[in-house]
């Protein structure tokens, strides 16, 4: 099952997973540990390093996905309909408590939402022929989208961009550029862009704000997401998304290094100079990114093109400290527990993000007001998982340490039967 895998690279995508994981599923979103909660708006964290990871993790893993730059139309129908079922399994996460039919309530609709659910699923992460997924992929992303715009009350303010949506557009324009472009083209174009958002972050004027400035809600992204996606944005901020329109363009600038690195990795040369040449890349990339923190600050919800820079560098330097040890130095032993979180990344993501919107969804008598009803994973969290710890801090971090080892036992089974579920 691994033969052909960068074992290092598996170990860097589960970590990053299951960091994900217990990052987004705490007992309490007020009693969190600093370190696991993202930066209030500039700076960067260890909870902010997740999602450009698993961006960077894409893109290095792209040439080893792609030994061969052929290019065709039907290699581009392949990299599109994956990008579209990437994209379609991140936006279905925004329809699923959403759901209505029939004017079903409580456990039947919960019921329906779950069939719904795996039929999507299986229509995006199932073994079709090509022809097959292209059809399912784009009927999917069809009803979805029409569903958005329909003006049927319940879909009418979901949310259109996401995580995974971003996710699948970066892999789509970082798969045809190494398919497209030599070594030497694909830097200039990272460059490009990345100078090129902190051009018109820096020095173009907000229409209905007055003069450019990186702060919250006022900036050109923005601007430009609250014009172009009104109504299907972030619930928190109603005007701008952290994964919006512009701040994608950078994003795709962390998939396109993360392709840089997978590249010097496949590199026919001793591998004890590999490491030496990512170790090198790491720190340039981090010194740059916090130099140019000092005009564009380092800042997640902006991907500004400060934290492409710190981010992947930092990335780099995890993946050389994880390529010495285990492909140079050969100790793997230890392994094991980050590979079966990182050969199976999706079907975590997924279904990670509805298992506890399933939970929330089962309401059950409150066991100290008869007369109140709470859902089950308040249940779970406040009477199974509180009185087990004195500190607020350390309950949270239970439950979501606890729902990881939930995951870790599925994920078990998985790599002992040999599934492995791709887009």
């Amino acid at each position: 099952m691994t033969k052909e895998r960068l074992i290092s690279l598996d170990v860097f995508r589960g970590f990053t997973i299951l960091l994900m994981t217990i990052v987004n599923n705490p007992g309490s979103w007020a009693s969190i540990y600093p370190p696991l909660e993202h930066a209030e708006w500039h700076g960067c964290t260890p909870t902010d390093l997740v999602f450009p990871f698993f961006v960077f993790i894409m893109g290095t893993a792209i040439p080893f996905a792609m030994p061969t730059k052929h290019f065709d139309l039907g290699i581009f129908n392949k990299i599109l309909v994956r990008s579209l079922r990437i994209f379609c399994l991140g936006l279905y996460l925004a329809y699923f408590s959403r759901i209505q039919l029939f004017g079903l309530e409580g456990i039947p609709l919960l019921l329906l939402r779950l069939a719904i659910t795996f039929g999507v699923a299986y229509a995006l992460l199932g073994n079709f022929t090509l022809k097959i997924k292209t059809y399912l992929v784009l009927g999917i992303f069809a009803i979805l989208l029409f569903l958005a715009y329909s003006k049927i009350e319940a879909y009418q303010d979901v949310r259109i961009p996401g995580v995974l949506q971003r996710i699948g557009i970066v892999y789509f324009f970082a798969s045809l550029l190494y398919l497209k472009t030599n070594l030497k083209t694909q830097l200039l174009i990272v460059a490009s862009i990345l100078l090129g958002y902190w051009i018109l972050m820096a020095f173009v004027p907000v229409p209905g704000f007055g003069a450019p400035n990186f702060e919250k809600g006022t900036n050109l992204a923005a601007w430009l997401d609250n014009l172009l996606l009104n109504g299907h944005l972030w619930s928190y901020s109603k005007t701008w998304d952290p994964e919006g329109v512009l701040s994608t363009l950078p994003a795709i600038g962390t998939g396109i290094l993360g392709m840089f690195i997978g590249q010097i990795l496949n590199l026919q040369i001793p591998k004890i100079e590999i490491v030496k040449k990512l170790a090198i890349t790491g720190i340039i990339l981090i010194i740059t990114g916090l130099l140019w923190d000092i005009i564009f600050p380092i800042n997640k919800s902006l991907w500004s093109s400060s934290y492409v820079l710190y981010t992947a560098g930092i990335a780099t330097i995890c993946l050389t400290l994880l390529y010495y040890i285990i492909d140079v130095a050969n100790y793997k032993k230890w392994t094991k527990l980050f590979l079966i979180w990182g050969v199976n990344p999706m079907i975590v993501f997924f279904f990670s993000g509805i298992i506890p919107r399933v939970l929330s969804s089962i309401k059950v008598q409150n066991p100290e007001i008869a007369t109140e009803e709470i859902n089950l994973q308040t249940l779970i969290y406040k009477f199974e998982i509180v009185p087990c710890f004195e500190n607020p801090l350390n309950s949270s971090l239970a439950y979501a340490i606890s729902y990881a080892i939930f995951w870790s036992l599925i994920l078990w089974v998985f790599y002992k039967k040999k599934m492995i579920f791709k887009v």
